[in-house]
């Protein structure tokens, strides 16, 4: 598949992780025929985020760097990124590097195969998260399932890829993680193929 991509990468004080999350998607990227372009949100970060981020601009003439002064949240983030975004396609990645970039593939076959316009992405094993963490994400997940039906195995995974297009037709309002079960969920409502 010939991908037309915005990675959306949110980032609060992640000057730890934040130059090899990029490093590593670039590394992959440059090895793929595709049009892409990266934009990390810097959210208000207390630390050196937002300086490492204007440096990888810098060398990596694809990366846009958009700043949230104050922060605004994982959901502002991600709305910040969505706007910025040019491409066909927008992909939202951690600047923790808890993804293995390289796994899009499976997210553009997946979009391929069942013609969806959202593919959202699942943690084996519940990720890295301590147990009490994924012990809340379960409940999560299954107040989400009571309320709106099933709408993702994993709804709140940050690891989604999704048509552009989509979100003229949602309205994300949510500056929190709820963000995830708002896109999902309007995209249900609006009968937006989901997998």
């Amino acid at each position: 598949m010939q991908a037309s991509l915005s990675v959306v990468v949110p980032a609060y004080n992640e000057e730890a992780n934040l130059r090899r999350c990029v490093d590593d998607i670039v590394t992959y990227l440059r090895k793929k025929d595709w049009d892409w372009e990266i934009i990390v949100v810097n959210d208000g970060s207390r630390d050196r985020t937002g300086e490492i981020a204007k440096q990888l601009a810098k060398r990596i003439p694809r990366l846009k760097v958009v700043e949230n002064k104050p922060n605004k949240g994982y959901g502002g983030s991600l709305k910040a990124g969505f706007a910025a975004a040019s491409k066909d396609l927008i992909i939202t990645a951690h600047a923790d590097g808890q993804f293995d970039f390289s796994e899009v593939e499976k997210l553009l076959a997946k979009m391929e195969e069942t013609g969806a316009d959202i593919v959202s992405g699942i943690r084996v094993g519940g990720g890295q998260d301590p147990l009490f963490r994924r012990l809340l994400r379960w409940v999560w997940n299954k107040l989400v399932y009571a309320l709106f039906g099933h709408l993702a195995t994993d709804i709140d995974c940050g690891f989604k890829l999704f048509r552009r297009q989509i979100l003229d037709q949602i309205s994300l309002t949510s500056d929190g993680a709820m963000i995830d079960t708002q896109l999902l969920a309007g995209a249900r409502a609006r009968g937006i193929k989901i997998a």
